[in-house]
């Protein structure tokens, strides 16, 4: 008898996994909130990126929570729709780039720096809790590649708001949402890579010890 794929098998090591995937979701669905309410406030393209990217985010960790215990054939089906996912709300991300370029917009620097710091800090976190488990399957590691992407997104807009008050010219924020929408698609195609790796590699037997 050969145990359905689809039904997670839990030991500890999976039950510290979803410790870990829960905390990082909270964590994460505070970020989406701060920087959605930042960069409507600020009239912030890298923030709404940032607040954008925190959702895709908060997916990615759901479909991490679904894929525990489970097989190597559900966890990649589990990342392919997180790297999905990613491109598509980098696109979305891109629209509302253009749409500000064409109307306008008159960002505030101060807010982008304050609240992407404050978002910096809470990615600190969530790549400690993560970074024990970052190699214990794909659907983890898409968590990481997620994470990461938002920590040098955070950064940007970080540089972007210093330009913004600087130059007294919104196109610093326009221009770190376009570097949004690539570090987005970016991590997006190297979870689609790391999900198709994990398809095709082959299943090695476990050692039984017995020479």
């Amino acid at each position: 008898m050969t145990l359905d794929d689809d039904e997670p098998q839990l030991n500890a090591e999976d039950a510290a996994e979803r410790r870990t995937l829960k905390w990082v979701l909270g964590i994460n669905a505070t970020q989406v909130a701060v920087a959605g309410a930042g960069g409507i406030l600020a009239q912030s393209t890298g923030l709404l990126g940032a607040a954008l990217d925190n959702l895709g985010d908060a997916a990615v960790y759901v479909v991490a929570l679904f894929a525990v215990g489970r097989g190597v054939a559900a966890k990649a089906r589990a990342a392919r729709l997180s790297g999905v996912l990613l491109i598509v709300m980098a696109l979305v991300l891109l629209g509302e780039i253009v749409r500000r370029f064409v109307t306008g917009s008159e960002p505030i620097g101060w807010a982008m720096i304050v609240t992407a710091v404050v978002n910096a800090a809470t990615n600190l976190l969530n790549l400690r809790l993560l970074r024990s488990h970052r190699e214990q399957g794909v659907h983890l590691k898409a968590s990481w590649i997620f994470t990461t992407n938002d920590m040098i997104a955070n950064l940007g807009i970080v540089a972007s708001g210093m330009a913004v008050m600087l130059l007294q010219s919104r196109l610093p924020d326009l221009l770190i949402g376009m570097v949004v929408v690539g570090i987005v698609i970016h991590g997006g195609w190297e979870i689609l890579e790391h999900a198709r790796e994990a398809r095709t590699r082959p299943i090695r037997p476990r050692s039984t010890g017995i020479k």
